[in-house]
C-alpha cells in the first residue's frame, strides 16, 4: 500500500501506527505514548462566596485582652440562608462586622467572592461594602426627613448612579417589599415591621452578592418579625444569600442553615 505525505510532511500510515502502538520500537512511539498518557493538573476548586478560615479577633492587649473570635471556620455558598446564633456576647456580632468588612481580624483569612479581604485597600472595601454587600440593621437606620424612595437610593447615589436610573431600581426594589405604594411617605409615618421592609429594600437596590442582617427582628413584636422573616425566606427562594444574626431559636429555625457561637467558637454547624 502506498504511503502518500500529509500536510505536516509526515507519512500518514506510519503516525497511524505510532499513535495506535505505543509500546512500538519506532523512535517517535515513546514521545507519542507520553503525549497520550499526559494527564492535565486537575482545576483549583473555587471558594466559596463566603470562605473564613481560622479567623481570631482579639481586643485590647495584656491583662485586659478580650478574645471575640477564637480560630473561627466557616464556608457559606452562594444562595444559602443562613442564621448566626448565640447568646449575648458569644461573637455573633464581631463575625458580622467581619462579613461586613467594618472590621478586620487579629488572625486568619477572609475571602468574598474569591477575593483576599486583607489585600483590598480602603477604596476597594468601601466598594465591596456599597456595591457586594447590603446591610439590614436592628434599628433600621432610615434618613427620618427623606422619603423612603431617597432612601432606598442612598446605595445608588454613593455609588454615582444617575437619577433616572436609582429612581427606578428603588422603586422595584420597594415593589419586591411590597411597599411600592408608600414611595413618598417618610420613615415616620411608617410601623416598625415598614421601616424594616424599607431596610430592605435598600439592601437589594444595589443587586448585591450578600445580604446581612443583624437581629433584624429585635425591634419588633412577634407577628411582625415573622412577617419580616418571611420577606427573607422569599428572597432566599430566589438565590439571595444571606447571613442573618440572632439569638431568637424560633428565628433561626426558620433559615437553611445554622451556625451556633460560644465564647467565640463554632459549637455546632
Amino acid at each position: 500500500m502506498g504511503c502518500r505525505l500529509s500536510a505536516l510532511g509526515c507519512r500518514e500510515p506510519q503516525l497511524a501506527s505510532i499513535a495506535s502502538t505505543p509500546d512500538s520500537r519506532h523512535p517517535r512511539a515513546k514521545t507519542m505514548s507520553a503525549l497520550l498518557q499526559y494527564e492535565q493538573p486537575e482545576p483549583v476548586a473555587q471558594k466559596a462566596l463566603i470562605q473564613l478560615d481560622e479567623i481570631s479577633k482579639t481586643y485590647d492587649s495584656g491583662e485586659n485582652a478580650v478574645q471575640a473570635l477564637r480560630g473561627v471556620d466557616v464556608a457559606i455558598e452562594k444562595g444559602e440562608f443562613v442564621a448566626i446564633i448565640g447568646p449575648s456576647g458569644s461573637g455573633k456580632s464581631t463575625l458580622m462586622h467581619i462579613l461586613g468588612c467594618l472590621d478586620t481580624p487579629t488572625t486568619g483569612k477572609y475571602w468574598l467572592d474569591g477575593e483576599d479581604v486583607a489585600e483590598m485597600s480602603a477604596r476597594a472595601l468601601a466598594r465591596v461594602r456599597n456595591q457586594k454587600i447590603g446591610f439590614v440593621f436592628q434599628t433600621f437606620n432610615l434618613l427620618p426627613r427623606a422619603s423612603i424612595l431617597k432612601n432606598v437610593e442612598l446605595p445608588l447615589l454613593y455609588a454615582g448612579v444617575g437619577r433616572e436610573e436609582r429612581r427606578d431600581a428603588a422603586f422595584k426594589a420597594l415593589q419586591r417589599v411590597g411597599l411600592e405604594k408608600r414611595a413618598k411617605h417618610r420613615p415616620n409615618e411608617l410601623s416598625g415591621g415598614q421601616r424594616q421592609r424599607v431596610a430592605i429594600a435598600r439592601a437589594l437596590v444595589n443587586n448585591p452578592s450578600l445580604i446581612l442582617a443583624d437581629e433584624p427582628t429585635g425591634n419588633l413584636d412577634q407577628k411582625t418579625g415573622s412577617d419580616i422573616i418571611n420577606i427573607f425566606e422569599e428572597l432566599a427562594a430566589h438565590d439571595e444569600t444571606i447571613v442573618l444574626v440572632t439569638h431568637d431559636p424560633a428565628i433561626a429555625a426558620r433559615t437553611q442553615r445554622r451556625i451556633t457561637l460560644v465564647d467565640g467558637e463554632i459549637v455546632n454547624e
